[in-house]
């Protein structure tokens, strides 16, 4: 599918939309200088070309109780091309595991699990040496504080 060349306004639409995806329609179409029908039409087509992947809320972890947030750099134990798909399988189920990227340098992926305590991580990156999932070594870092969590595609779309 050709994916449409954005202009000023579809990239202040996006750029609206990755911080205050719940923003009214009307409220958006303020902000972008657009009417509410043309902003409407601009967003489907944002959506259809496949610009807009899905809305969601950011929820509050600390709100919802104890927790632990870890990243997590992996070595697997093999290069091959199955044992990386192995390994991303197997995270692929673990809802703990929320966020996964293969990364280039010295090891193959950053983690990002969500436990409630230091014992609960320990316990799901035991399984996952025990498991088939191939991991050599494993190295955590415990967020102690978030300074700054801003949606990625705010940077990408202010020049």
């Amino acid at each position: 599918m050709d994916t449409p060349r954005l202009d000023d306004r579809d990239i202040a639409i996006l750029a609206t939309l990755s911080r205050e995806g719940r923003i009214a329609k009307t409220d958006l179409a303020a902000r972008v200088n657009l009417s509410p029908t043309p902003c409407w039409e601009r967003m489907k087509k944002l959506e259809k070309a496949g610009y807009i992947k899905g809305y969601r809320a950011e929820i509050d972890l600390v709100s919802l109780g104890p927790h632990v947030q870890v990243f997590v750099t992996v070595e697997l134990d093999s290069h091959r091309a199955e044992s990386f798909q192995i390994f991303e399988r197997i995270i692929g189920g673990m809802e703990e595991i929320t966020s996964c990227w293969a990364i280039g340098g010295g090891y193959d992926y950053l983690l990002l699990v969500v436990a409630r305590d230091v014992a609960s991580f320990q316990e799901l990156m035991d399984g996952l040496l025990e498991s088939r999932a191939g991991m050599r070594r494993y190295y955590s870092y415990i967020v102690t504080k978030p300074v700054k969590t801003e949606p990625p595609a705010s940077a990408l779309l202010h020049p």
